[in-house]
């Protein structure tokens, strides 16, 4: 079981706090509860402050801690670390919680493997000012991405991003950017179905974006790989197409062999299997909000076979097509 640290302090974002432990404390429960299963918690959670003192939030909320941050040493491989959203005046915060940035600090090496912190909103200030961001990809409030990039040039800011993740550290967007954090945390650590059924049970609405934030296919685009991601956008419109492996190396202008290691190493998947994700993808949102006959759906991402695709649609979503549409048609 992993453990989730929040990090408190006064200024703080209140429902970025309780919001980020709701997510992960509820993970694999809610929606257990909702169907009638027995419930299996993933997450422990606990919130962390300066000596263990109650934090009070912006919004006036007083938050009793579950502990010091001093103690805190080295991140084990079953812990995260998580920076909340700054409330208040952004140089007040930084300028009051010089203990706090001096602690993070110890974090700036950390493993490639997997990651260990992340932060929402404007908690990238906390980050960036402890060095954990240098030379590294991250996004924050939008609103405050000239002072961030004024502030700190040598973090590689894309404030028009909503998540962003590099190596160890990930990185959220403004507002209730967690929601999506938190989901894309939640995946990454136990699995896209727990993640899918998480955001379903709190009813996380995909269409706030252009993007769908609660997918497992969107993780895949969290990597720093331009040829790859070349590929990907080709792939956006060209779902529906015959596809070889040699017209995406003709794409990406690499080689076969290197556009597949290229491939996995940024997305975990196999072209191929990237692809069928799309297009089961594109087939959900056209069973959620289109009356396009299955029949239409099938051809429309690219298969003649109705069978072949429901049996591909079935072991990616658990559902069949029809069974899908039933459930979460709009």
């Amino acid at each position: 079981m992993k453990t989730v640290t929040i990090i408190g302090f006064n200024g703080a974002l209140a429902s970025a706090i309780t919001g980020i432990i709701d997510l992960f404390r509820l993970a694999g429960v809610t929606w257990a509860r909702i169907h009638g299963q027995q419930p299996t918690a993933l997450f422990k959670t606990r919130l962390l402050t300066e000596e263990g003192a109650p934090c009070r939030c912006i919004n006036g909320l007083t938050l009793v801690a579950d502990g010091a941050w001093q103690e805190v040493g080295a991140l084990g491989d079953d812990e995260l670390l998580v920076i909340p959203t700054i409330g208040a005046p952004i140089a007040e915060i930084l300028a009051s919680n010089q203990a706090l940035v001096q602690w993070l600090a110890q974090f700036r090496v950390l493993p490639e493997r997997e990651v260990r912190v992340a932060s929402n909103c404007t908690g990238a200030f906390l980050l960036a000012a402890a060095g954990l961001l240098d030379g590294r990809e991250a996004t924050t409030h939008w609103g405050f991405g000239d002072q961030f990039r004024r502030q700190f040039p040598a973090v590689n800011l894309h404030p028009e991003k909503l998540v962003t993740v590099d190596g160890p550290i990930a990185c959220a967007g403004g507002g209730t950017a967690w929601w999506d954090l938190g989901v894309y945390l939640v995946e990454r650590f136990a699995g896209p179905q727990t993640a899918r059924e998480l955001a379903k049970a709190f009813v996380i609405d995909a269409g706030r974006t252009s993007q769908a934030p609660y997918s497992a296919l969107q993780s895949r685009r969290y990597h720093n790989d331009p040829a790859v991601f070349t590929v990907q956008n080709w792939l956006d419109s060209h779902y529906g197409d015959a596809i070889t492996i040699d017209t995406l190396c003709q794409i990406s202008c690499l080689s076969e062999r290197t556009l597949l290691r290229r491939f996995k190493q940024a997305t975990g998947e196999t072209p191929h299997t990237y692809l069928q994700l799309l297009r089961v993808e594109v087939a959900r949102t056209l069973l959620e909000t289109g009356r396009d006959s299955l029949e239409q759906i099938t051809q429309a991402v690219g298969y003649s076979d109705v069978s072949s695709f429901t049996r591909l649609f079935r072991r990616h979503t658990g559902l069949s097509p029809s069974q899908y549409r039933a459930r979460f048609s709009r």
